[in-house]
C-alpha cells in the first residue's frame, strides 16, 4: 500500500471554494471558527480535530483559528491564526503564524488571533448582513454578539451594524453536498485503507478471543495506510451485541459460530470512510446466517440499483425495503402480503433505521435531504452510504435459529453522470469470498 498522498495546493484547492461563498452571500461577512481543543482529563487533550465548515473553506488545521470571508465589490478572507512561537514550537510541534498561513494557504490578509476582538468589530461596521452560526456552542455566541453590539454602539457616530443574521450553514451545506476532485480523490484512500482494514479483521477473527482484538486490527491497518484517525468510533459487535445499533463497547468473548458485524472506516484530510461488514467468527456461515445474510446483500444490491442520478433520496431506502420486507415474510419474521407489512411497518421491529446517509468531512455529513417538504433528487457529486441491516432480538414468534443474528452491509456510493461508483468495492462481502478470505 503507498502511503505517499501529493501535497495539497491548498490556494488552488480551498480559493474557489471562498470565491463561491462569497458569491453566494451576495454582500455581508461571514465568519467561521475552527473547533476548540478539548480537555480529556486534568492538562492531557483529545487528538484535535478541527471544525468541518472551517476546514472546508480554508484547509487550515490548527486550533485557536477563525476565518472571516467578506462579500461584496471587494470580496476578501482573512484569517486570524496563531502567532509564530518558537518556544510553544519546542512543547506542541510546528505552528504556521500568520505570515506562513497567508502565503500557504492563499488567503488576502492574516492576523494574529489576540487581534481578533479589535478587529471584527472594522470587519462589521457598514456591512449589511452577518453569516454566521448561533447556538452550538454558548461562548463562541457571546463573542459575536459582543462584536455586533461593538459596532451597534457606533450608530451616533454614523457607522451602520449588519441589519441581518443570515445562518451561514445553510449555503455551505449546499456546497458540502457535491464533492468535487479533491475531495473525492480523499474518499477513495480513505476507502481504499478501510478495505484493507476490515480485509485484516476478517483474517484475524477466526484466532481472536475478544472483540477489541479486533478493534485493534482495524486501528493498526488505519494508521499503517496513513489515515490519521478513526472517522467514528469503531463498532465491533459479536454475537448478540451485533443486534445493537451503535455498539461501541467492544469489551466481550467472541464465540465460535457467532457472526461479527464491523462497522468501521478512517479519515483522510479530513474525509470519512464508511463500511460495515458481517462475517462468522468461525470462518463459515450457518445455514440460518447465510440466509439472512442473502437477503441483506440483495436488499443492498436493489438500493444501490435505485441509486443514479435524478432518482429522489428515499428511493433506494424503499428498493432495500421491499427486498427485506420480503424476506422476512419468507423466513417466518413478519406475516401477511408484502403491501400490509410494508404499510404496517411491521419490517420495522428487524430493521428500524433509514438505508444511507450523506458521507465526506463529517461521517454523517451537511446536506438536506428534503427541499420544500419533498425528498432531495441525487445529482452527480454527492456520496452517500447504502446499509440495509436486519436484526433479531428475541422476542415472541421468532424462529429460534434466526435469534440474536444482527447483520448490517454497508458501503459508499458515489453518484455519477452515468450512475454510481461504489468506492469501498474492493471490500470483501459476497459469502464465499469473505469465507475464502478467512480460510487463506
Amino acid at each position: 500500500m503507498n502511503n505517499l498522498r501529493p501535497p495539497i495546493d491548498y490556494p488552488t484547492v480551498f480559493a474557489p471554494r471562498r470565491a463561491r461563498l462569497a458569491a453566494r452571500m451576495g454582500e455581508g461577512v461571514a465568519i467561521v471558527p475552527t473547533s476548540p481543543e478539548r480537555l480529556r482529563n486534568r492538562d492531557a487533550h483529545y487528538l484535535y480535530r478541527y471544525d468541518s465548515y472551517f476546514y472546508y473553506l480554508s484547509g487550515f488545521p490548527e486550533p485557536e483559528a477563525v476565518m472571516v470571508q467578506i462579500a461584496g465589490k471587494a470580496p476578501r478572507s482573512i484569517l486570524f491564526c496563531r502567532d509564530k512561537d518558537i518556544e510553544r514550537e519546542i512543547w506542541d510541534g510546528f505552528r504556521f503564524g500568520p505570515a506562513a498561513a497567508r502565503e500557504v494557504f492563499g488567503f488576502d490578509e492574516c492576523f494574529s488571533i489576540s487581534e481578533i476582538d479589535t478587529r471584527l468589530p472594522q470587519l462589521l461596521a457598514d456591512q449589511p448582513a452577518l453569516y454566521c452560526h448561533l447556538g452550538s456552542d454558548e461562548h463562541w455566541d457571546a463573542r459575536v454578539l459582543g462584536w455586533l453590539n461593538a459596532v451597534r454602539a457606533q450608530v451616533r457616530s454614523g457607522v451602520s451594524a449588519p441589519a441581518a443574521i443570515h445562518d451561514l450553514h445553510g449555503l455551505l451545506d449546499d456546497m458540502r453536498v457535491i464533492k468535487d476532485a479533491h475531495e473525492l480523490a480523499a474518499m477513495r484512500r480513505a476507502a481504499e485503507i478501510s478495505t484493507a482494514a476490515h480485509s485484516r479483521a476478517m483474517r484475524a477473527a477466526r484466532t481472536a478471543r475478544y472483540e477489541y482484538e479486533i478493534e485493534a486490527e482495524l486501528l493498526h491497518e488505519f494508521r499503517r495506510g496513513g489515515a490519521p484517525a478513526p472517522a467514528y468510533t469503531s463498532i465491533v459487535a459479536g454475537g448478540a451485541n451485533s443486534c445493537v445499533l451503535h455498539y461501541v463497547a467492544n469489551d466481550a468473548p467472541l464465540h465460535h459460530g457467532d457472526l461479527l458485524l464491523i462497522d468501521a472506516g478512517c479519515e483522510v484530510d479530513g474525509y470519512a470512510s464508511d463500511i460495515t461488514r458481517t462475517f462468522p467468527v468461525s470462518g463459515r456461515y450457518s445455514a440460518a446466517q447465510r440466509d439472512i445474510y442473502e437477503m441483506v446483500l440483495a436488499a443492498q444490491a436493489a438500493a444501490i440499483a435505485a441509486t443514479r442520478p435524478g432518482a429522489l433520496w428515499n428511493e433506494p431506502h424503499d428498493a432495500a425495503v421491499r427486498v427485506l420486507a420480503q424476506g422476512m415474510i419468507d423466513f417466518g419474521l413478519c406475516h401477511g402480503s408484502l403491501d400490509k407489512v410494508i404499510e404496517n411497518g411491521d419490517y420495522r421491529q428487524f430493521y428500524m433505521h433509514r438505508t444511507g446517509h450523506w458521507l465526506g468531512l463529517d461521517v454523517h455529513d451537511a446536506g438536506d435531504y428534503k427541499r420544500d417538504n419533498a425528498w432531495r433528487a441525487l445529482e452527480p457529486g454527492m456520496v452517500l452510504t447504502v446499509e440495509p441491516g436486519c436484526y433479531i432480538r428475541p422476542a415472541e414468534g421468532v424462529p429460534p435459529q434466526f435469534v440474536n443474528i444482527g447483520i448490517r452491509i454497508e458501503d459508499d456510493v458515489l453518484v455519477t453522470d452515468a450512475g454510481v461508483e461504489v468506492l469501498t468495492r474492493a471490500t470483501p462481502k459476497a459469502v464465499a469470498e469473505i469465507e475464502s478470505l478467512m480460510r487463506g
